[in-house]
């Protein structure tokens, strides 16, 4: 498989679960604000937490499941994670605050267009980025006879 095909593949593994961590933030939120009653900062609070379980979680035991973790300790790999969720978030909020406070642009359709539009791709490539370098690295430990070879049995290939 060539690079581009595996970087392909990585990153449909990675939307398709952004796509389950996606609903799990908007159905909690959505269930916290309605039947729960949950003040609405609070209510987004504990559903982008949901939301990043759900995305660590399947990345961890989906589609970086096979690599190595950059990051050891499963609390301290997830704290990271977070982190990098969080990076995500604030570039979209970013792109939300610069369309309307910079550009002055207040409309439905340019929140929509700069929050969920502009701001998802972006925040979306700083957490692709984020997860595939900080929490899940690839298998990049250097060969303990010092040779950069791949090692089979403790031989070099």
């Amino acid at each position: 498989m060539s690079k581009a095909q595996a970087l392909r593949t990585e990153f449909a593994g990675f939307a398709t679960v952004g796509v389950f961590a996606f609903l799990a933030d908007v159905g909690s939120f959505l269930w916290l604000r309605g039947p729960v009653g949950v003040d609405p900062m609070y209510a987004k609070a504990l559903s982008f937490i949901a939301g990043v379980a759900v995305a660590y979680t399947g990345n961890a035991l989906g589609t970086y499941r096979l690599r190595d973790r950059k990051v050891s300790g499963g609390w301290r790999r997830f704290a990271v994670f977070l982190l990098v969720n969080a990076a995500g978030g604030a570039v979209q909020l970013g792109c939300l605050g610069v369309s309307r406070h910079v550009l002055g642009l207040t409309s439905t359709l340019a929140d929509v267009v700069s929050g969920a539009g502009v701001g998802l791709v972006l925040g979306t490539a700083v957490r692709f980025w984020g997860t595939r370098t900080l929490v899940f690295s690839q298998a990049t430990a250097p060969d303990p006879k010092g040779r950069g070879q791949p090692q089979v049995d403790g031989e070099a290939m």
